[in-house]
């Protein structure tokens, strides 16, 4: 709809329409970036927390929710930047970067600062549902369904 909006004429008492333009010109782009990277890494950080469950055993719960958000965080700061702002003439390429890494740096904090909370979220849950599953035959295809 932005971009809808943005390709009609303006009215001729508007007199804002170069930066109605930077500000809702590139709106399809930023959503469908945000879209892609987010179910990338969504299902990055999915597959690397249920493959690491294994791995360990089921043991250290702080190394597999910081490990698989480190993984699926950089997915997705690696595709969402890129496809949202490279050439798009609404920061220049070479802050990009800099933007990625203080981005991801801050999703992996939280992570780590929420930690704790993981550990008593999932513990009243395993309780609560006595089940702690493991994705041993899971078929993590995102485009295949099982009916």
């Amino acid at each position: 709809m932005a971009s809808v909006v943005v390709a009609l004429p303006p009215a001729p008492f508007w007199k804002n329409q170069d930066a109605y333009e930077i500000a809702f010109g590139t709106t399809w782009r930023i959503a469908l970036a945000s879209m892609f990277a987010y179910f990338c890494g969504e299902f990055t950080n999915s597959y690397v927390l249920a493959k690491m469950k294994i791995l360990t055993a089921g043991r250290w719960l702080w190394t597999r929710t910081i490990g698989s958000t480190i993984v699926g965080e950089a997915v997705d700061s690696a595709l969402f930047y890129p496809l949202a702002f490279y050439n798009s003439g609404l920061m220049p390429n070479e802050v990009l970067p800099a933007i990625m890494l203080a981005q991801f740096v801050g999703k992996v904090a939280v992570e780590v600062i929420f930690t704790p909370v993981t550990y008593k979220v999932v513990g009243f849950l395993k309780r609560a549902e006595n089940e702690d599953y493991y994705d041993r035959n899971t078929d993590f295809s995102p485009f295949r369904l099982k009916v």
